[in-house]
C-alpha cells in the first residue's frame, strides 16, 4: 500500500528530514455546544523553519493536544515563504506588516543585539534564522494576528540582488561605496 501512495506523489511521513524546527506559539482549549451539552477540543498556534531563511505558520484543530501540534505543524510546512536575510542574521531593511488591527514594526539591527520582540514575533524570528533585530507590535496582541502581520511584512522585504534585477542594474550600483543599500533601494517596491 505504501508503494501505491508514493506513486500518486505523496510522501510517507517517515521520509521527512528533520530539517525543520517548530515552536508551539499558543494553544487554546475550545468548546462547542451540542444537544448533549459541550464538546471540548484545542486548537494549537505553530511556527516552523529551517532558521536558514524560510519560515511558515499554521494552525491545527483536534480533541487531542498532540493531533492538533501535529495538524498545525504540517500546515505550516505548506505554507512556508523564503525572507532573503542580510549576511544571514538580520534583515535588510525596516518592515512595517499589518494584518487587521495588528500592525508589527521591524528594524535591522546592528550584530550582538539579539532577537528584541515580544512573544509571537519571537518565535517567528528564531524559526526564520535571524540573530539581530528589533520588532515592535502595535495593535492587536490577538497571537494569531501578530504572527500574520510579521509575515505580511517579512514578504515585503527586498535584498539588494532583488531591486537590482528588478531595475535592470547591477548590485554594486543599488549599494553605496560603504555598503549599506541606498534609501530607494531600502525601500520595498509599491505593488
Amino acid at each position: 500500500m505504501a508503494e501505491r501512495d508514493n506513486r500518486r506523489g505523496r510522501r510517507d511521513d517517515r521520509d521527512e528530514t528533520p530539517e525543520f524546527a517548530d515552536r508551539l506559539v499558543a494553544i487554546n482549549r475550545v468548546s462547542k455546544t451540542v444537544k448533549g451539552g459541550k464538546r471540548f477540543g484545542f486548537a494549537a498556534l505553530v511556527v516552523v523553519g529551517d532558521q536558514r531563511g524560510r519560515v511558515g505558520f499554521g494552525k491545527g484543530k483536534a480533541k487531542e493536544v498532540p493531533e492538533a501540534i501535529r495538524k498545525a505543524t504540517e500546515q505550516a510546512k505548506r505554507q512556508m515563504i523564503r525572507v532573503p536575510l542580510r549576511e544571514g542574521r538580520t534583515l535588510h531593511h525596516d518592515i512595517e506588516g499589518r494584518h487587521g488591527a495588528g500592525k508589527v514594526m521591524m528594524r535591522t539591527a546592528p550584530q550582538g543585539t539579539g532577537i528584541i520582540a515580544g512573544g509571537p514575533m519571537r518565535a517567528v524570528f528564531e524559526m526564520l534564522g535571524v540573530q539581530d533585530v528589533v520588532a515592535k507590535s502595535i495593535g492587536s496582541q490577538n497571537p494569531y494576528n501578530m504572527i500574520r502581520a510579521t509575515l505580511d511584512g517579512l514578504r515585503k522585504e527586498t535584498s539588494p540582488r532583488m531591486v537590482a534585477q528588478r531595475r535592470g542594474k547591477k548590485v554594486s550600483d543599488i549599494l553605496k561605496k560603504d555598503g549599506e543599500p541606498a534609501e530607494a533601494a531600502a525601500e520595498p517596491a509599491e505593488a
